[in-house]
């Protein structure tokens, strides 16, 4: 693109008049350099902070523009996500002073900028930061906080991506005083990391210290932390009044001991998730769903029974997102007592994927009587759900805001697309996220393809996100840029 030259079509030419006669229309040619600031400091902030650093080296005015404050509210100073790289303290500590300063809310922080200095400063030029990330997680060693008297202190937002082997006692300490007005903490562990063999675990946070510091928090996420277990589940609900959200997704160290003193205590809980823990069906049963607030569960991949499963579901008053793929006994008796009991009537939505004992008469007849309340609904990976269910339920998903279908096996029959396009469009037109992951093998298309995607376009005018058979993950190549 020539960024030197904007074309324009005036929309109102002047119209001059010579002796009664009216001359003819004049197309207008503004230059890029004509527009006001304001125009480009707008057209800036859709950009990236890489980009936006690329425009700087166009021209001077350009520099100034691409270094207002206004467009570094948000920043992320870790190069593996933004390909943005400060190359040494020095030059991040003018940055806090120069281009940050009181307009900064948000920043990300890479271990070998997190130092005392660098905390210092940002409390004291930036009074307005209120989210903060601090990423620990490839640390072989953490920088000296003996002297650190300072920490950003309206913080409402922290997250702390967790080193495997350093212990964080020492930096904790400092900062347990300035995170009492906390609301939402973040602490992501290296479940992904960890390899097949069994090593030594490390506690490398006190979470019995950490929780007497945080009495506000309402949203506490504990993602993929591998010493995580029911005692610090136990331990945030015994001060934590106000948690409203629980994550501990991958902590397969929590099998739902202290879940009845959590619903206990906690009674404005609405959310909690348990993605891949090893919960055991006995201590979910002991849970007084029926007295709790809970809105959201998430108890993917577990072992729960079936018979855990109906005592759960049928006793949740007020469910409205469930996600149970992955379960084995998650099975048409779920569903009948589940309908039956009455407890399924604020459902909006459902995922239910890989749960190949479900069959597809029971998706069927659930479909039939809640299909038309669902926003969301995941029926992906079951060889044994096919185009031919998705096109019987399709008039009863009218609400419907994101369908996610097919699986990644090779199936023994086709998947005519056009056919399922069409049905889409037409009942389905307040859809924003639809995706077929069947193998590409299995898909079907007619020389009406572009027709059935045109229906799908016109019809479905909130559709911001479509994946037909989703290609096997790549390396991404990143690139950095060098702020200064």
């Amino acid at each position: 693109m020539d960024w030197s030259v904007l074309n324009v079509d005036s929309a109102a030419a002047a119209i001059s008049r010579d002796d009664g006669q009216s001359s003819f229309r004049r197309k207008q040619v503004m230059t890029i350099e004509k527009l006001p600031d304001k125009v480009l400091l707008n057209i800036f902030s859709y950009l990236t902070h890489r980009e936006i650093c690329l425009m700087a080296t166009v021209c001077k005015r350009w520099r100034l523009i691409a270094y207002d404050t206004r467009l570094w509210t948000h920043v992320s100073l870790r190069p593996e996500i933004s390909g943005l790289h400060v190359g040494s303290l020095e030059s991040l500590l003018a940055l806090i002073s120069i281009r940050f300063g009181p307009s900064l809310r948000y920043i990300e922080l890479p271990i070998e900028l997190i130092t005392h200095t660098v905390l210092h400063e940002l409390a004291a030029k930036c009074p307005n930061l209120t989210h903060m990330l601090l990423d620990f997680s490839t640390a072989m060693q953490l920088h000296d906080f003996s002297e650190m008297q300072a920490f950003p202190t309206k913080l409402k937002y922290l997250c702390i991506c967790l080193s495997e082997v350093i212990f964080m006692e020492g930096f904790m300490r400092k900062i347990y005083n300035f995170i009492n007005g906390l609301e939402i903490l973040h602490l992501i562990g290296t479940y992904e990391k960890v390899e097949e063999e069994e090593e030594e675990i490390y506690e490398v946070i006190n979470v019995h210290k950490l929780k007497s510091a945080t009495p506000n928090l309402r949203v506490i996420n504990l993602y993929g932390i591998n010493f995580v277990d029911d005692t610090h589940i136990d331990a945030f609900s015994s001060n934590c009044i106000q948690l409203e959200c629980l994550a501990v997704n991958f902590c397969n160290k929590v099998r739902g001991s202290t879940m009845k003193t959590l619903f206990q205590r906690s009674r404005r809980l609405t959310t909690l998730l348990m993605n891949g823990c090893n919960l055991e069906s006995e201590y979910v049963m002991q849970v007084e769903w029926e007295k709790s607030s809970i809105q959201e569960l998430d108890v993917t991949a577990t072992d729960l029974s079936t018979e855990c499963l109906i005592d759960m579901l049928t006793r949740i008053p007020n469910l409205r997102f469930l996600s149970a793929g992955q379960i084995n006994g998650f099975n048409d008796s779920v569903l009948k007592a589940w309908t039956e009991a009455g407890t399924s009537r604020n459902l909006v939505a459902l995922d239910v994927d890989s749960s190949d004992n479900i069959t597809d008469e029971a998706l069927h007849r659930f479909l039939s009587r809640h299909g038309s309340q669902l926003w969301g609904l995941v029926l992906s990976g079951m060889t044994h759900i096919t185009d031919q269910l998705w096109q019987s339920v399709l008039q009863v998903l009218n609400n419907a805001k994101i369908l996610i279908m097919g699986t990644q096996e090779r199936l023994g029959v086709n998947i005519h697309v056009d056919q399922l396009m069409d049905g889409i469009a037409n009942y389905c037109p307040n859809l924003e996220r639809l995706e077929l992951r069947w193998d590409p093998e299995n898909l079907r298309f007619s020389d009406k393809s572009q027709k059935a995607i045109d229906i799908l376009r016109v019809k479905c005018l909130k559709l911001k996100c479509l994946v037909l058979s989703p290609p096997r993950p790549s390396r991404l190549r990143q690139c950095r840029v060098h702020l200064e």
